[in-house]
C-alpha cells in the first residue's frame, strides 16, 4: 500500500521545531502532540514567507490534503494527501505549488503496513536513529472557501500535501512508496523561493539521497486514528505462540 495509508507521528513542542528548521515565528496555532496524524488533520509545516520586506522562515498550520485554488470544494483535498514527486511539475493540481509554494513538512517518524503473504497487514514504524525530526517535502495551496464572506477570517485554507517516491533502498520490502526526505543540510535550497525553473526543482529532488532508516514492528492499535498516544511507537508484543 505504501506511505498512500499517510500516517505519521508529530508530538514534538513548537519550540523544538522552531529551533530544528531554524523557523523564526509562528502562525495559527500548532495541534497537540500526536502519535497518529491522520490526513485531514491539522499539521505544522515549514514554509519561507516575505514579513514586512524580510524572508523569513515561519512555522504554519495547514490542513493535510491539498485543496488547489481552482477546487470547487474542500473535499478534494481527502484524495491529494500525497503528490508523486515524479509528476508534481506536471500535474494541474500541483504544478503551480511546485514551483511557488514549497515546504517542509516536520514528523518523527510514519508508518508502513507491510503485506505478509496469508494477506495481513503489519504495521511498521521508521525513524532515524541519527535524527530526532525528519522533514518531508511538501507543497502548500491558499483555498477560499465561496460559501464564506470576504472578510470571514475562516475564509482562507491553507493545505498541504507531503510528495512521495518510490523506495529503493533495504526498506524495500516494506513498502513502494515512501516520503520524500529533505535531509537538514538541503532544508533552504528546499525553502528557496529563487529556485523556480522547473529543471532545477526536478534536479534537487533527483539529486537527494536515501534517507536511513530503521523500521520497527508496531502495535495494530494504530491502524485506527482513534488510538493516540506514545505506546503506538513502541515495539509490539510478540505474538503468543
Amino acid at each position: 500500500m505504501g506511505f498512500m495509508c499517510g500516517r505519521y507521528v508529530m508530538s514534538k513542542a513548537t519550540g523544538d521545531l522552531l529551533n530544528h528548521f531554524e523557523a523564526k515565528e509562528v502562525e495559527g496555532s500548532p495541534p497537540p502532540p500526536s502519535w497518529n496524524v491522520a490526513p485531514t488533520q491539522s499539521v505544522p509545516i515549514v514554509a519561507e514567507r516575505l514579513d514586512e520586506g524580510t524572508l523569513d522562515r515561519h512555522l504554519l498550520v495547514a490542513r493535510w490534503g491539498l485543496v488547489p485554488s481552482w477546487a470547487k470544494d474542500i473535499k478534494i483535498g481527502s484524495k491529494l494527501i500525497n503528490a508523486r514527486s515524479e509528476s508534481i511539475l506536471e500535474k494541474p493540481s500541483f504544478r503551480k505549488a511546485a514551483v511557488k509554494r514549497r515546504a517542509i513538512i516536520p514528523a518523527e517518524g510514519y508508518y508502513e503496513w507491510q503485506k505478509t503473504e496469508d494477506g495481513k497487514k503489519i504495521p511498521n514504524y521508521l525513524y532515524s536513529d541519527k535524527e530526532p525530526l525528519l522533514g518531508f517535502a511538501g507543497l502548500y495551496e491558499w483555498w477560499a472557501d465561496p460559501t464564506l464572506p470576504e472578510d470571514d477570517p475562516e475564509r482562507w485554507l491553507l493545505s498541504c500535501t507531503v510528495l512521495t517516491t518510490t523506495t529503493q533502498d533495504a526498506l524495500g520490502h516494506v513498502h513502494d512508496r515512501s516520503p520524500v526526505i529533505i535531509p537538514r543540510d538541503r532544508f533552504a535550497e528546499w525553502l528557496d523561493p529563487d529556485l523556480t525553473g522547473k529543471d532545477d526543482i526536478q534536479h534537487l529532488l533527483d539529486s537527494l539521497p536515501e534517507p536511513t532508516l530503521t523500521p520497527r514492528i508496531v502495535s495494530p492499535r494504530v491502524n485506527s486514528v482513534r488510538n493516540n498516544g506514545p505506546e503506538l511507537i513502541e515495539p509490539a508484543e510478540p505474538a503468543a505462540e
